[in-house]
């Protein structure tokens, strides 16, 4: 029998709510082990002062098997 953990990790790029995503995995792997899937929360975008996108930010949960 195997227990899973869920944690959140948010996650921003300049680039794409795609990059964000990828981002926050990349980060979740380096210091987790045995993570096995994730899915995305929240998306949100920040404006700068004429109204474009300058980040991409996304709240997603992170699940990995505990180890014995």
């Amino acid at each position: 029998m195997s227990v899973a953990r869920v944690t959140e990790i948010k996650a921003s790029s300049s680039e794409s709510f795609d990059a964000a995503i990828r981002e926050g995995l990349a980060r979740a792997c380096k210091t987790l082990k045995n993570v096995r899937s994730a899915w995305i929360d929240e998306q949100e975008v920040l404006l700068d002062e004429k109204q474009n996108i300058t980040t991409y930010r996304v709240l997603m949960k992170i699940t990995f098997i505990l180890e014995d």
